[in-house]
C-alpha cells in the first residue's frame, strides 16, 4: 500500500505512513469502556491499549457470555488488572448508565452488522444500532464522559440497505449529541472505514477456507465491485488517533486503498475460475465514504478526511487553520474512483501486515 499524500498536501511531513499513529490520545490513567469489546475490533482494541498504555480500568462491555469467557483466557485481569468484563447490551439503558459510572472514554463497536441478517430482522437491526446508540449517548452526557467515538461503517454513506441506514441514523445521532451535551458536555466523534482484512465475515478468509477445502471455483458477486480495505491494527490507531483530533460532531474517514472483489480472488487464487453468484439483497456495486452531499463541509488531512458539523464555523475554521483544506465542490470519496488502488502484490503484503498485527 502506498503512503504517499498529494504534493500539495499541507500535512505532508507530518504523518509519513498510513499507520495513523500520530496523534494519540493518552490513556494512561484513564477509564475506558468498549462497547461489543468482544467483537474483532474489540480484541484488537484490547490488545493495543494492554500493550501500550496503562489505563485504570478498561471495561469490555457485551451481551455474549461465552465470547467474555473465551476472551479473558487471553486477557486475564489477573495479567491485567485493570481489565473488567461487564455483560450487559446497549439496549438496556440502565445497565450502560450502570457501566459508565466514573468512565473517562468510550468506544461504542457494539452493532449487528451483517446485511442479509438485518435486512431480514429490522426490528432488531433497529434496537441495537439505532435506540442503542441513544442509549450510548443519554448515559455518557448522564455519567459526564469526557470522549466518545462511535465505529461507523462505508455503508452509512447513501444506504441502500437496513445495515446501512441504521448505521447513517447512528452516525447522525452521535454528530447531533455534541449540543445535547452542552458545554463541558462529552466530546463525540465519529469514525468511517470500510472492510478490514480478516475480520469475522470479512472475504478474505471465506475465499481462504474454500481454496483450503479445495474448491473448484470461487463465486464472485460481480466482477466491476470494489470495496475500501483496511487492517484492524490500523483501525485501531486510526480511533485512537481521531479520539485525539475530535472537536465534537466530526465523521472521520481515513485515506485507505480499494480493490475490485475479482481482482482479490485473483490474487488469492490465481488458478480458480470465478463463478458470478450475483449481487445479495441490500449489497452495492461500489462503497461510498464522503457522499459528493458531504463535500461542502469536508476537510482533507494528510492520511484522512473529516467530515465537520455543518452549523459549526468555529471547528471548520480550526481545522482549516492548522493547514486542514476543503475538498472540491462535488467531490466524494468512492470505491471505484479512489486514486489509490491495491494491485496483488500490495493484497498480499497487507495480509501479511493483518496476520503478523
Amino acid at each position: 500500500m502506498s503512503d504517499k499524500t498529494s504534493p500539495d498536501n499541507p500535512f505532508e511531513d507530518m504523518i509519513p505512513s498510513r499507520s495513523f499513529l500520530e496523534p494519540r490520545m493518552p490513556l494512561d490513567g484513564k477509564t475506558i469502556l468498549v462497547t461489543g469489546g468482544t467483537g474483532s475490533f474489540g480484541r484488537k482494541f484490547t490488545e493495543t491499549i494492554c500493550r501500550e498504555f496503562k489505563p485504570k480500568k478498561l471495561i469490555i462491555f457485551s451481551r455474549d457470555e461465552l465470547k467474555q469467557y473465551e476472551m479473558a483466557q487471553d486477557f486475564s485481569p489477573s495479567d491485567y488488572p485493570f481489565l473488567r468484563y461487564f455483560i450487559g447490551d446497549v439496549r438496556d439503558e440502565a445497565r450502560l448508565d450502570q457501566a459508565m459510572r466514573d468512565v473517562d472514554v468510550v468506544i461504542h463497536a457494539a452493532a449487528l452488522k451483517h446485511v442479509p441478517i438485518a435486512e431480514y430482522n429490522p426490528f432488531e437491526c433497529i434496537k441495537t444500532n439505532v435506540m442503542g446508540a441513544e442509549n450510548v449517548v443519554r448515559a455518557a452526557i448522564k455519567r459526564g464522559v469526557s470522549h466518545v467515538c462511535a465505529l461507523s461503517t462505508d455503508k452509512a454513506a447513501n444506504p441502500i440497505n437496513l445495515y446501512g441506514a441504521s448505521k447513517l441514523a447512528a452516525d447522525k445521532i452521535f454528530t447531533a449529541a455534541q449540543h445535547m451535551g452542552g458545554e463541558g458536555g462529552p466530546v463525540f466523534s465519529v469514525v468511517r472505514y470500510g472492510n478490514v482484512v480478516g475480520s469475522r465475515g470479512s472475504v478474505i478468509p471465506y475465499f481462504r477456507k474454500l481454496v483450503d477445502d479445495g474448491a473448484k471455483e470461487l463465486p464472485i458477486t460481480d466482477p466491476r465491485m470494489t470495496r475500501f480495505w483496511i487492517t484492524l491494527e490500523q483501525g485501531v490507531n486510526f480511533v485512537l488517533s481521531s479520539l485525539a483530533m475530535a472537536r465534537g460532531g466530526e465523521i472521520f474517514v481515513p485515506k485507505i486503498p480499494s480493490m475490485s472483489t475479482a481482482e482479490l480472488a485473483r490474487t488469492m487464487a490465481p488458478n480458480l475460475p470465478h463463478k458470478i453468484v450475483g449481487i445479495r439483497p441490500g449489497e452495492k456495486l461500489h462503497e461510498i465514504m464522503v457522499p459528493e452531499d458531504d463535500s461542502r463541509t469536508t476537510v482533507e488531512l494528510a492520511d484522512r478526511y473529516a467530515i465537520l458539523p455543518a452549523h459549526s464555523a468555529k471547528i471548520m475554521a480550526r481545522y482549516l487553520a492548522t493547514g486542514g483544506k476543503l475538498v472540491p465542490d462535488g467531490f466524494q470519496y468512492a470505491s471505484n474512483t479512489n486514486p489509490e488502488q491495491l494491485d496483488g502484490e500490495a493484497l498480499r503484503a497487507l495480509i501479511g501486515e493483518a496476520a503478523a498485527a
